[in-house]
């Protein structure tokens, strides 16, 4: 089965690359864009049937490597 790791930076965390980036879209004529914040995903392979030990896994990876707990925080999907 697949998991899905998203990891996105907490509220209240700078973030200097998701600025630059809604200032380009700005500088781009997409005025609209008012802020952008970066993240990461990350997609795992994992050798699981039950899907809830495989989340379960999935959860403890990102909380031990994929994810610094400070100033991230995560959500796993377990695709089919």
């Amino acid at each position: 089965m697949k998991a899905i790791v998203n990891v996105r930076l907490k509220k209240g965390v700078l973030d200097p690359q998701g600025r630059a980036i809604a200032e380009a879209l700005r500088g781009l004529g997409f005025h609209e864009a008012e802020d952008a914040r970066v993240g990461k995903v990350i997609e795992i392979e994992i050798d699981e049937t039950d899907p809830e030990r495989g989340a379960a896994r999935a959860k403890e990876m990102a909380a031990k490597l994929l994810a610094n707990p400070v100033i991230e925080s995560w959500t796993v999907e377990i695709a089919a």
